[in-house]
């Protein structure tokens, strides 16, 4: 699976201890985006400004959540930064790889 943008913001403000991911995902930290925007340039300018806002924002939540500074995170997030999961671990955004649990009846690898 993959946790990219907001859901990795999501993802890195989980429970302490309770962040999982599974071996093989993704998280993915980037700058705020918005796409499509058009119209008079006081209003473009009026979004420009929240767009600003929402980063520092974010970047704040991402630095509380990882121990990370806000200059880090800013300078991770200038593109899109992608984490494998034990990568994940040690950028702090989770606390745990999950393993698939054996089940009973399972064979034993040998």
């Amino acid at each position: 699976g993959m946790a990219a943008s907001m859901g990795a913001v999501l993802l890195a403000g989980g429970a302490e201890k309770k962040r999982y991911a599974l071996p093989h995902s993704k998280i993915m930290i980037h700058q705020p985006w918005i796409g499509g925007l058009q119209g008079q340039t006081t209003d473009i300018e009026i979004h420009a400004k929240e767009m600003v806002k929402t980063r520092d924002k974010l970047y704040k939540i991402l630095a509380h959540h990882t121990g990370k500074s806000t200059d880090q995170i800013m300078k991770d997030c200038d593109r899109d930064y992608y984490l494998s999961a034990p990568e994940a671990i040690d950028y702090k955004l989770i606390d745990e790889i999950f393993e698939r649990r054996k089940m009973p009846g399972d064979a034993e690898k040998k």
